[in-house]
C-alpha cells in the first residue's frame, strides 16, 4: 500500500475488481504453478491486503517492508518451496502463457535464474522471474546493497560469475518493448482501465496478443502512458 508514486495502487479498482485480484487470478491460470502466494508486509497499512487475500482465499505471508529479499526468503522457507516464480502485483496484464514459457525454459535447463522482460523484447509488465531456492538463499545471505535487498533479484542477475542465468526472448507479435503494461502512475492505471473495459468479461483471461491487437487499432490508448518513465534501480 506504500507505493511512492501511486499509494494504494494494488487495491485500486479495475472493472469492479482490485488490481491484486486480477494479478492473482491471471497468475493462477498457469498450469505449472503449484501455489500462488501473496508476499506482503507486516505494516499496519497492509492489513487491508491481508484482508483482501482472505477474501480471495489466497495464501499470504507477511514480512519486512523494506527488505523484500528477506520477505521472499522467509516466504519460501515458510511454504517449503524448491523454486520461486516472482510476479509483481502492479502488473494486471501478466499473461499466464508468457509465465509458463519462462517456467518451461527454466525447468528445461540447468539455470539458477531465468527471466524475460523489456530487455528481451516483451512489453513492460509481463515480467516473470524464476529462481531456485538455493539461489534465493545465497542471495539472501550475501546481498548487501539496499537496492539488492529492496528489489529481490539484482544480486542474482548482476553476478553471472556466480549464478547460471537464462533469458527468454519475445518472438512474433509479443515483441513489443515499446508498450507499458505496468502500473506506477495514474496514467498507467487509466490505460489498464481502458483495456479491461474493452476486453474483460466474466473473469475471462484475455492474452497479450488481444491487448496488442486492441492497441494497434486504437493508438490513442498507447498515448495515455507513453510519456511515463520507469524508475531506475536504486532510485
Amino acid at each position: 500500500m506504500g507505493s511512492s508514486r501511486l499509494p494504494g495502487k494494488v487495491l485500486m479498482d479495475i472493472c469492479g475488481r482490485t488490481m491484486l485480484e486480477l494479478v492473482v487470478r491471471r497468475t493462477q491460470q498457469s498450469k505449472l504453478l503449484d501455489k500462488v502466494i501473496v508476499a506482503t508486509t507486516t505494516s499496519i497499512a497492509d492489513n487491508v491486503i491481508m484482508a483482501e487475500c482472505e477474501r480471495l482465499n489466497v495464501p499470504f505471508f507477511r514480512g519486512d517492508e523494506q527488505d523484500v529479499l528477506e520477505r521472499y526468503y522467509r516466504t519460501a522457507v515458510a511454504y517449503g518451496m524448491d523454486a520461486v516464480v516472482r510476479i509483481t502485483s502492479d502488473c494486471p496484464l501478466v499473461d499466464p502463457r508468457v509465465t509458463e514459457k519462462v517456467i518451461e525454459a527454466h525447468l528445461n535447463s540447468s539455470a539458477d535464474y531465468t527471466c524475460n522482460g523489456v530487455e528481451w523484447g516483451f512489453p513492460r509488465g509481463l515480467d516473470t522471474e524464476i529462481f531456485n531456492f538455493e539461489t534465493l538463499e545465497r542471495a539472501y545471505y550475501e546481498a548487501q546493497k539496499d537496492y539488492e535487498r529492496e528489489h529481490v533479484t539484482p544480486y542474482i542477475y548482476m553476478h553471472p560469475e556466480i549464478f547460471k542465468l537464462k533469458s527468454v526472448e519475445a518472438t512474433g507479435k509479443l515483441r513489443r518493448p515499446d508498450l507499458r503494461f505496468t502500473v506506477d502512475t495514474k496514467e498507467d492505471l487509466k490505460l489498464m482501465k481502458e483495456i479491461y473495459k474493452r476486453l474483460y468479461a466474466d473473469a475471462q483471461v484475455f492474452h497479450t496478443e488481444d491487448v496488442i491487437d486492441l492497441l494497434d487499432r486504437h493508438p490513442e490508448l498507447v498515448a495515455i502512458n507513453a510519456h511515463v518513465v520507469q524508475k531506475e534501480l536504486g532510485k
